[in-house]
């Protein structure tokens, strides 16, 4: 127990300082993209031949890129011989709204926090139960991770629980394939009401590169009512922490 004790006085605190402080991000970071429909040649539709989903869209002759597709590949980006989509470095990109994930060149609607009632309720406790509904274990592996001693998820009132019994929602992950779909939904139907769901990752919101196979259900929004969406293959740790403290208005004015 004494070398237990030394070794976390010699480690410290880890903890991040976020929200406080900005995030440190990694240097290939791609984050959200900016859309610029005024570079686009006529004609042009390098970007969505290259897209391995299906993400872009050039409706009216300017490109509109579909999150909740995006795979943040930086295929589009490389492709693109005038820079007319580019990955920035911002984390936030969670959405109340599936409609809110389809970018074009007015930027993205970030979450709305949940009515007065629903944060009553959960904005000092929130309790999860998280479903890999077919996923590949990367967004599984990221959720996890916000429960290290860096992210500390419990310092904001939120837990991963084991049973849907004790749990106040689904943080959803997977493209829903149909070995997962029943489970699922009971695991949906024994949470009690009132109760939340989360969409983490391409595959979850829209199926992502398995969409329009017939054995997956092409995300959870085909089965579920969700709450929240969080784009990314996989999200970053803090593009979901991100999403969550906005959803539960835990991140103040001007985030």
């Amino acid at each position: 127990m004494l070398d237990v004790l030394t070794a976390r006085f010699r480690q410290g605190h880890r903890t991040s300082k976020y929200p406080g402080e900005p995030p440190s991000l990694p240097e290939r970071y791609a984050g959200l993209p900016r859309v610029d429909g005024s570079r686009c040649a006529e004609g042009c539709l390098t970007c969505a031949e290259v897209c391995p989903t299906g993400a872009i869209d050039l409706g009216g002759g300017k490109p509109g890129l579909d999150l909740g597709k995006c795979l943040f590949c930086r295929e589009c980006e490389e492709a693109c011989p005038e820079g007319a989509i580019r990955f920035t470095r911002d984390y936030r990109l969670a959405a109340r709204e599936r409609q809110d994930l389809l970018l074009r060149e007015e930027g993205l609607k970030l979450a709305r926090a949940l009515d007065g009632k629903a944060r009553r309720l959960f904005g000092r406790s929130l309790k999860l139960r998280q479903v890999s509904a077919g996923g590949c274990n990367a967004c599984e592996a990221d959720i996890n991770v916000l429960t290290t001693v860096v992210f500390d998820l419990a310092r904001f009132g939120i837990q991963i629980v084991a049973s849907p019994r004790h749990a106040d929602g689904l943080i959803v992950t997977g493209p829903v394939t149909e070995n997962m779909r029943l489970a699922l939904q009971k695991t949906y139907d024994a949470t009690p009401a009132p109760k939340i769901v989360i969409a983490v990752g391409a595959c979850a919101i829209s199926g992502g590169l398995y969409a329009g196979h017939p054995e997956v259900h092409g995300g959870a929004g085909n089965l579920l009512p969700v709450d929240l969406y969080v784009p990314g293959c996989p999200p970053h740790p803090y593009t979901i922490l991100d999403g969550l403290l906005r959803m539960l208005d835990r991140l103040g004015t001007g985030a």
